[in-house]
């Protein structure tokens, strides 16, 4: 046989390695999955729909995603493994033609007040080592640019290896680019001494008012038994040299109440323990407290540029690196366009590579020197995605949790092209989404459904996009859904006057926010909509705000504890079986003495993968035998907190459970479209869409008169859009003001007034380009958002 007949033979035959096309997966059971078996083509883009709850995260990330990133784990020696997160195996039968999964998600970026959009992506680090090549005065190398790195200087004796050879140096110096007054942070911290403590009272009588220094406990007997002074003096007495020791004592070690302890004034360790969070990452308490007592100003010695006056003084064309982190990125990358320096040629293409991907990712508007707490998902996603955009990997599975939202139609399309490029790559992109402008660009589609909790889990289809519209299933029936626009819009009742709005981007903006209606302000993203209402409107008596900040709490928060519910469930418990509230609280004297109230143990089994089991005494129930034996209407408390919210309602309306307190929170959360939710189902659990609805049915007991919503249509399927507007008109119709930034056409089509920001981003934007009637918008077409409303309304 002749080679060239060979090599036609082997041509003919499929190679067995190209036959892997498919990612299998069968029998899922992660949390409401019932047996999901579905087939998933590799390198292609496969659309996960269903409405909110129905188990596409479920199968996405807690299954396929979380399996691959388990199986990489593993393959890392035990000794590194150790340093790792232990990972339970998924509750699936067989997942089959798994690649490397990257996972993109919503979760907020790090809360740490030093990091910023540049650190957080390579962007900053690339600028360093530019500066330390090309800054003029030269300064040092990248570390002097850095505000992270503090400078240090030392004298005496340092020994310094290098091969066979040591040195002996008498001085020792770095030069870091922190700014040593804000130490990095740009903003400094002044206390009010009259939020700290009580001047009348004596340390023995409660003088201190920081939360966490009650009398009695450690933090405070630090200081009524470290013996500098007198605890049983009024604090308004003190000498000069007592209260210097009280407030700004340096660190010490001594012996405190028989143990060995660090001493320092409780200034220094304010700052240590609570100041040096960031505000979004305290718990609210704490938060509250700092609030109070602390006002924050612009770091007077830096400007608030974070940086030391060295890194400050060193140029590159008249720009220092404190001015091109400040700089709009889309500017900045004009700026680094122009640098023609051969001898940092492949560094200024990469930055150039980088800072394009921020612009073309219509993140343009951003600075590097914003702080990355300060992002909404939907712009953390994104700057997540920036490092993926230029990858060179190819048969990689990426993993993506709404990448739509926060984004104006006219972005989406934009987001619509990069994820088709990425599969263009080679790889698996796996999306979660509502927008039907992606599941449009789809190649195949997986629906779940078709309800939600424990009545989804199940695959309703799967298949093409064309297939999904004639497939009868909730997605597929309201795929072409259109709300219309209204015949007749809302007289408004009043005008809240905005005058001279400046905040971030905006420019000097004059608006007439009119009261009584539902308004839309709208807008590309980065037009300065949040700065506007957010900034603006005050958050006062009267004032109701959502928005999309994460619900903070622990695996043993739920709805229940979220909402306040539990509280007047307990006490009905309490009151019909005369013993004391507590008992009914899983956290407290109620609670399984083996798993401590949290339904499941956990097991760390060392090098191997630590797992978490149904806790054994109270089988999984939280609670001990005895608090079972109470009950209320003939249920106990485990079997009331498994009960889906829709339940729940009828059965504290009447007869024995009756419980109005209880009732009213119920009826709020089947309002918002969260009647399948169990009230005990961990708060970890829920999704983003259900979390922000959570939020505003507990805000809906307020007295206020205005709510402030940040885009509610955040994780809620095209179904359940009809429902939420519903709900914006009942409140509008009880008398009350609804204002929301939103992006979803239906929303727009519905209000009654919109206010169009633009007409584009960063300093692009901050003005406003139309306010009236959302029919108005349409007819005009003056603007990106009323061409897009046009073409959804079919006008």
């Amino acid at each position: 046989m002749s080679k060239a007949s060979r090599r036609d033979a082997t041509a003919s035959e499929a190679h067995l390695a190209d036959s892997h096309d498919l990612i299998r997966v069968h029998g899922a059971r992660e949390n409401n999955l019932k047996d999901v078996s579905v087939e998933l083509p590799k390198r292609r883009l496969t659309v996960f729909t269903g409405v909110s709850g129905s188990g596409k995260s479920s199968l996405v990330f807690d299954t396929i995603a979380a399996e691959s990133q388990r199986m990489i784990n593993e393959t890392y020696s035990a000794f590194v493994q150790g340093f790792m997160p232990t990972l339970a195996r998924p509750d699936v039968d067989v997942l089959d033609g798994l690649t490397t999964a990257i996972t993109v998600d919503q979760q907020r970026m790090g809360a740490d007040p030093r990091s910023t959009v540049g650190t957080a992506t390579d962007a900053n680090a690339m600028l360093r080592i530019l500066f330390s090549r090309l800054g003029d005065p030269h300064i040092g190398p990248p570390g002097a640019y850095a505000f992270n790195v503090p400078s240090v200087h030392a004298s005496g004796a340092i020994t310094v290896e290098r091969g066979n050879k040591k040195a002996v140096r008498a001085t020792f110096s770095r030069t870091g680019g922190m700014c040593p007054r804000c130490e990095g942070r740009g903003t400094v911290s002044d206390l009010d001494l009259t939020q700290l403590y009580d001047d009348s009272l004596s340390l023995s009588g409660g003088a201190l008012t920081v939360p966490g220094y009650k009398p009695g406990g450690w933090n405070h007997r630090l200081y009524s038994e470290s013996g500098f002074y007198d605890p049983d003096k009024p604090i308004k007495k003190f000498t000069q040299r007592e209260l210097h020791d009280f407030l700004h004592h340096e660190p010490v070690r001594m012996k405190i109440a028989g143990i060995n302890q660090t001493y320092e004034g409780l200034i220094p360790r304010i700052q240590k323990s609570m100041l040096a969070k960031d505000r979004e990452g305290m718990q609210p308490h704490i938060r509250e407290f700092v609030d109070r007592a602390v006002t924050f100003t612009t770091c007077p010695e830096c400007d608030g540029t974070r940086l030391a006056e060295g890194a400050r003084a060193s140029k590159i064309a008249g720009i220092s690196i404190a001015d091109a982190c400040a700089l709009q990125i889309s500017d900045l990358a004009a700026w680094v366009r122009d640098l023609d320096e051969p001898s940092v040629a492949p560094l200024l293409t990469a930055l150039r590579l980088t800072l394009e991907s921020f612009v073309e990712i219509g993140l343009g508007y951003l600075s590097l020197d914003r702080p990355a707490g300060t992002l909404s998902g939907g712009e953390a996603q994104r700057v997540k995605m920036i490092r993926h955009l230029g990858s060179s990997l190819t048969d990689t599975t990426y993993v993506f949790d709404e990448p739509t939202i926060g984004l104006h139609p006219h972005d989406i399309r934009r987001m619509n092209d990069l994820l088709l490029r990425l599969r263009d790559k080679g790889n698996t992109v796996l999306v979660v989404e509502h927008k039907p402008e992606t599941i449009a660009i789809a190649d195949h589609v997986v629906d779940l459904g078709p309800g939600a909790g424990a009545a989804g889990g199940t695959v309703c289809f799967e298949g093409t996009v064309d297939e999904l519209r004639a497939s009868g299933t909730v997605t597929g029936r309201h795929l072409d859904d259109r709300a219309a626009l209204k015949e007749t819009v809302r007289e408004p009742t009043g005008t809240l006057e905005i005058r001279g709005a400046d905040a971030n981007n905006l420019r000097d903006v004059d608006v007439d926010v009119p009261l009584g209606v539902l308004t839309v302000v709208t807008g590309v993203a980065g037009s300065g909509k949040s700065s506007l209402v957010h900034g603006s409107i005050p958050a006062e008596d009267g004032v109701v705000s959502v928005d999309q900040s994460p619900i903070r709490g622990s695996r043993r928060s739920n709805p229940a504890t979220y909402t306040g519910l539990l509280e007047p469930i307990r006490k009905a418990f309490a009151k019909a079986n005369g013993v004391k509230p507590a008992l009914f609280s899983a956290n407290s004297e109620g609670a399984c003495p083996t798993c401590n109230g949290a339904g499941v143990v956990f097991s760390d089994l060392g090098m191997m993968a630590g797992v978490s089991s149904t806790c054994e005494e109270c089988e999984g129930r939280r609670y001990q035998a005895a608090v079972l034996e109470y009950r209320l209407g003939g249920r106990d408390i485990s079997e009331v907190l498994a009960m889906p919210v829709t339940e729940a309602a009828e059965f504290f309306a009447s007869g024995e459970a009756a419980t109005p307190a209880a009732h009213r929170v119920l009826e709020r959360l089947i309002d918002v479209g969260l009647g399948y939710l169990s009230l005990g189902q961990p708060l970890t659990t829920l999704s983003g869409g259900e979390r922000q609805r959570l939020k505003l049915a507990t805000h809906m007991g307020d007295k206020g008169g205005v709510y402030v919503l940040d885009e509610p249509t955040t994780g809620l399927h095209l179904a359940d859009v009809a429902q939420l507007l519903a709900l914006l008109d009942r409140l509008v119709d009880a008398g009350k003001s609804v204002i929301v930034i939103e992006h979803h056409q239906a929303v727009m089509a519905h209000a009654d007034w919109i206010i169009d920001l633009g007409p584009g981003a960063g300093h692009d934007g901050g003005k406003v380009v139309f306010e009236g009637p959302p029919a108005d918008l349409v007819a005009a077409r003056s603007t990106l958002t009323g061409e897009h409303l046009a073409e959804y309304v079919g006008a």
